[in-house]
This record gives C-alpha cells, structure tokens and sequence, in this order.
C-alpha cells in the first residue's frame, strides 16, 4: 500500500509533529497554530485553511524563547 491513498486534493496540514504549545503565545512550538485552530483543521474548508497558512510566518515572533532556566524565571521581572 502507497501513500498515495491518504492524499487529498486541497491544503494539508502544517504539522510538523514537533507538538508542544508555548504557554505564553499560545501557540503549537511546531506549526505555530493553536490549539482551536489544530481541533478543527480537518473540518475548515480550504478557504479557512488557507487564511491560517497566510498568518503563520507572522507568529513566529510571538514565541519568546526562555533562557536560564529556573534561575532565569526566579530573576525575571514581569
């Protein structure tokens, strides 16, 4: 059995297994969606899908990395 029978015509997902979602942006580490927008990728239409694969080069800069582990977040001042 191919691939080829799991393909379909439209926008697939950006998932990049890489799934973890950043607790202050909200976002998947990975695809850089979120969560809502991950539960219901499978029943958007391709109009909506295409709307969200615009806008997630843009979210990467919401994604602060943290630096200095704990003593990093003792320090910090928010």
């Amino acid at each position: 059995m191919t691939d080829e029978v799991w393909k379909r015509a439209g926008i697939v997902s950006p998932c990049v297994k890489i799934c973890m979602i950043h607790p202050e942006a909200g976002l998947c580490t990975g695809c850089l969606r979120t969560r809502d927008e991950i539960a219901m990728w499978s029943r958007y239409g391709d109009a909506e899908r295409a709307e969200i694969m615009e806008a997630l080069p843009d979210r990467r800069s919401r994604l602060v990395r943290r630096r200095g582990g704990r003593a990093g977040r003792l320090q910090r001042k928010d």
